[in-house]
Order: C-alpha cells, then structure tokens, then sequence
C-alpha cells in the first residue's frame, strides 16, 4: 500500500477493528469487556508503538453515528440536496420531513442528534412559519442547523435558540452547495467522538482528527480500480453488525443534483446481522419474496430462530437481497438504481468473513431474475481483505 507513505491506519467497526501498515493488514473481532483503546493495545500494542501519533490515522464507525431528522421545502430540491450531503459526510438520517406536511408527521420518540432545515434560494423568504416551531418545540435534538434561504434566517434564528445558520445548500442555479454543511456535520461527528469515553481514548494514540468511516470509504471509491478488477458502473454494498452502506456510482441515477462527489451513499440503519438483527428478521418476513429465497437457499422460516453459522449466513443473504429490493423499482426510495446497467457489485464489510462469492452470486441472480425478470448478472467482487477503506485515508 505504497500510498499510506509509511501510515498507520485503523478502522474501528461496530464488531471487528482493521489496523493496516504498508506491510499487512489485521482484522480482529472486538472484546466487548475492554475499552476499544485496550482491546487495540493489547492486539496490536508493538505495531502502534513503532509509529508517531501524527502517522496515525483512525477512522470509525464504533459510536453509532449521528441520527439526524431533515425538514424541507420540496422534495426534489431541498431535502434531496441535504439528504444527499448528510449521508456523504457518513450521517444516519432517521426521517425526512415535507415541510408543508409537517403537521401530519410524528414526532421521533428518541433523541435526535441534529435537525437540518432547509428550503428556498437565497431570492426567496418567508418560506417557514409557526407549524415549523411547534413541531420544533415538541422534538427532542442536541443540535439544529439552518441551509436555506439567507433571508429566511434571521426569523428562524430569533425563534429557535442555539440555531446553527451556515450558508444555502442550493445556490440560484439550483447546484447543490455541499461543502459548508458536509464541514459542519462532520466537525459534529468529532464532538460527538468526543463525547464517548472509549473512543475519545483513541487521541492518546493519534494527533489527527478520527472521521466516519462512510465518509471514508466514499472517499475511496474513485481509486478502487487501482487494487480491484472494478468495472463502473458499480455498487458497492458495507454489511456489517449494525447497518448496510451502499456507495453507488452517479450514472446510476437520474437526478438533478450537480456535485463534485462521484459516488453517493445510502445506509439502512435496521439492515445488520448483530446489533439490528432483529430488524433485519422483521423486514425479511414483510417481503413478499422472502419465503421463495428460503426455499431456494433450501432453508425453512425456522432458520431465523437458530444461532449458527449457517442461520448468519443466512441472514447476510437475506440482508443483500432486501437491501436491493429497497433500491430498486420495486419499492419507490429515496433512490431507485438503474440495476440493468450496473456492471459490478463490489461487496466489504463483515459480509466477507461469512460468505462466499458463489452464495453472493446466487442471491444477486435470484434477485435479477425474480425482481427485475432480467437474466443480467454483474460481476461480484469481494473486497475479501477488507481494505477499501484504507484508499480514501490520504492523510495528507
């Protein structure tokens, strides 16, 4: 990896940590009974030691991430726009919220890490009114930006206390304005790092800031073909214990947005095989094809109520194919992927350490035949090291 320039890289995951030098790379299954910090020294003590902390660079997705509800003015601009730049700074969106029906909306029960609002050009005002502040003042947020109109700001400011304004995300040609919101979630990313103990212990061994790991691996993507037989279009699938990441190649879609990324992220927060299992049992019995992939994995419904290696293969099947049916037409997402043209699916996470590319493959084609009544079949790459992620770790 003569791109790290002699770095010390590290992942910390959900259930596995990565640490990757110019020689090698480890994977190790999380103690859960030890801080992460001595869980890593324990491990991998001699091979922290031999670097400075200014070598080192951590990227995580241990504490969760930040749950954000976004509120805006139309669904074509606005929140497409904030919700496309949350998930690309590595963001977990809990809702999304037309603002025009706001009223007609629940209220989150949980805390909600951050509230984005936004809506208009900055030509446009008086775009918000009272039913924004007393959905507002029923919610429970740590935090609540504002990247609309700059006309409409100082009315919300005065209305909402601890009101954050960063400039619009929608410039008046309509492009997306993505760097100033991206900084700002990010930099929230890293307070709310700082505000768990087990991770915040990770600066003992590193001077530089820790970034999600989404952020990272998107980051990535426009070098894979240097270590990967990658053809674009691609998708890339992260199932892990806790979530499923897709990071997609933007010719995949017909939008309007206009931005420097060349890939997009999705996450489903509910879709992991450890930590969200049961969510994931739950979505594969409301799927009316889920029965006809048991059948043709030749399992029964029995096979969600064992704890085996083969009951989490399973599951990590059922969870690819779930996680391609929310993306295609056959449920209306917030995107749906033009699958016909995809030419490579590219797969990391914990799924490598279960699967094989053969079962990989049969579920990807059951899908193609069943959903999309298409005999296509991109190729299947597994990223069986587990080291995309260090392509998007610059350091620089």
């Amino acid at each position: 990896m003569s791109q790290q320039n002699n770095k010390l890289l590290i992942d910390v995951g959900s259930t596995y940590f990565k640490v990757s030098t110019n020689d090698n790379i480890e994977q190790h299954f999380r103690d859960f009974n030890k801080d992460i910090l001595d869980d890593l020294i324990h491990r991998c003590g001699d091979t922290i030691k031999r670097f400075d902390k200014d070598d080192v660079y951590i990227c995580s997705s241990a504490n969760g991430g930040l749950n954000t509800l976004i509120i805006g003015i139309t669904k074509t601009y606005s929140l497409k726009y904030a919700t496309n730049i949350a998930f690309n700074s590595g963001i977990n969106i809990i809702d999304t919220i037309l603002y025009q029906n706001i009223a007609e909306y629940s209220v989150p029960s949980d805390l909600v890490d951050v509230v984005i609002i936004v809506g208009g050009i900055d030509s446009c005002a008086g775009l918000f009114s009272d039913s924004l502040y007393s959905y507002l003042a029923k919610l429970s947020y740590s935090n609540i930006v504002f990247v609309g109109s700059e006309q409409d700001a100082p009315a919300l400011k005065e209305q909402i206390s601890n009101l954050v304004v960063l400039p619009n995300v929608i410039d008046n040609k309509l492009h997306i304005v993505e760097d100033y919101l991206k900084e700002y979630l990010t930099n929230l990313y890293q307070q709310d790092i700082e505000g768990k103990e087990d991770i915040k212990s990770l600066y003992d061994i590193t001077a530089n800031q820790i970034y999600p790991t989404p952020y990272i691996v998107n980051k990535a993507l426009p070098e894979i073909d240097t270590r990967y037989s990658v053809v674009n279009p691609f998708i890339l699938l992260d199932i892990g214990g806790a979530t499923t990441d897709i990071h997609y190649s933007k010719d995949l879609v017909d939008e309007n947005i206009v931005t420097k990324n060349e890939f997009d992220r999705l996450v489903f927060k509910k879709l992991g095989v450890f930590k969200s299992k049961q969510s994931l049992i739950f979505t594969a019995k409301n799927n009316e094809f889920v029965y006809e992939l048991l059948m043709h994995l030749k399992v029964t419904e029995n096979i969600f109520n064992e704890q085996s290696q083969k009951a989490t293969k399973i599951l990590m099947q059922l969870a690819i194919f779930l996680v391609l049916c929310k993306i295609s037409h056959y449920r209306k997402a917030y995107i749906n992927l033009k699958f016909l043209t995809i030419n490579s699916f590219v797969l990391t996470g914990g799924i490598t350490k279960v699967l094989t590319k053969e079962e990989i493959e049969n579920i990807v084609a059951f899908f193609y035949k069943k959903i999309l009544t298409s005999e296509h079949r991109p190729v299947v790459v597994l990223d069986s090291n587990y080291d995309i992620w260090t392509l998007g770790v610059k350091g620089d």
